[in-house]
């Protein structure tokens, strides 16, 4: 039984962390002054949620692979829009 818990844990992990950087994503004010400081948090979001949804894909069942490809989608075209601004 703690298999499972574990898995479930770490998919709400990644889950969570991908939620976060979308939302900081969509906060962000580029006009602001404090950009930079934002555009480095939502870096370090990134990242962790990244690593989160590795160690999930290591765990987890088939029906929750699908979702976390899906996260690793989203934060990719995150990536690919703060990088073409």
């Amino acid at each position: 039984m703690p298999y499972n818990k574990d898995k479930q844990q770490a998919f709400q992990a990644a889950q969570q962390g991908t939620h976060q950087a979308k939302d900081i994503y969509e906060n962000m004010e580029v006009t602001g002054g404090d950009y930079g400081a934002q555009l480095k948090r939502l870096i370090n979001e990134i990242n962790e949620a990244k690593e989160q949804i590795s160690n999930a894909l290591e765990v987890t069942s088939e029906t929750q692979r699908d979702q976390l490809q899906q996260f690793q989608q989203d934060l990719e075209n995150i990536e690919s829009n703060i990088n073409n601004k």
